[in-house]
């Protein structure tokens, strides 16, 4: 189980998971037992930090030994509290739940299967066919072949125009010049042989003959897959950073503050 305090900076599928919201028996248990433990003994950093070991043992020791006792005294009235609660949650909740199910025509199985449904559908997404998959990279190998054909052409005719700017009879600049032209067109050209050589095993491992063409309705086909993969995976992220700041922000008591600090602004 994720507690909910860490629970909104996992993606859904997780929280589906493991989030207490959906996992039953949990009730109202927020899963953060040890985080109360953690705030109550932060404040030992202060008198402790430059204690010797013994006297660092003996603070933690007596700390906890006071919290166990305190909390043992407030067992009672901890336990009358929560069930007060969980009596008035049960009676309202009830009510309310009673009122949705009615106006959408609903049955206690349903919410299960909505659970189950979401789980499948964000399952199914989570990574494409193997086949669509190699289409997807092929499309990709199909773009970097053209870049490293356009670098070798570049470099033959960068390479043309240096050997024509040499002044004639300077040897020495003519020798410099085709040095480093004769490094940049082999260095192009292996970067075309080894991207040639790549784009062919995978048409092989597809079986695709003739080799797709740039314009064909096929790449468009993947390539629009694949500016979909990306734009889902940066959805994702954009959507985990901004679930992290909001829950940062309501850590810090200034949750809500964000529409009055734009409309400062404007």
């Amino acid at each position: 189980m994720v507690g909910t305090f860490h629970g909104h900076a996992h993606n859904r599928m997780c929280q589906l998971d493991w989030h207490p919201q959906y996992i039953q028996g949990t009730g109202h248990t927020e899963g953060e037992g040890c985080e109360h433990i953690f705030a109550a003994s932060n404040e030992l950093a202060r008198s402790t930090r430059h204690a010797t070991s013994f006297h660092r043992h003996q603070a933690i020791e007596q700390h906890f030994a006071f919290w166990d006792a305190d909390k043992y005294a407030a067992l009672s009235k901890y336990l009358r509290t929560h069930f007060d609660e969980a009596i008035r949650a049960i009676s309202s909740l009830t009510f309310e739940l009673d009122i949705v199910k009615k106006e959408f025509n609903l049955i206690e199985d349903d919410f299960i299967r909505f659970h189950a449904d979401e789980r499948k559908y964000l399952a199914d997404l989570k990574q494409p066919a193997l086949h669509d998959q190699l289409l997807i990279r092929y499309t990709q190998i199909l773009d970097e072949l053209e870049v490293y054909r356009t670098e070798w052409d570049s470099a033959r005719e960068a390479a043309n125009n240096a050997l024509s700017e040499v002044p004639t009879g300077n040897l020495q600049e003519l020798a410099i010049a085709i040095k480093w032209s004769r490094v940049r067109v082999d260095t192009a050209y292996a970067k075309l042989q080894h991207a040639e050589t790549h784009t062919s095993n995978m048409e092989m491992r597809l079986g695709i003959q003739p080799r797709w063409e740039i314009s064909s309705e096929e790449y468009k086909r993947y390539k629009t897959e694949a500016t979909m993969v990306k734009y889902r995976a940066a959805l994702d992220d954009l959507e985990r950073l901004v679930v992290m700041q909001l829950f940062e922000l309501s850590k810090m008591a200034m949750s809500g503050t964000g529409r009055s600090s734009v409309g400062s602004f404007q």
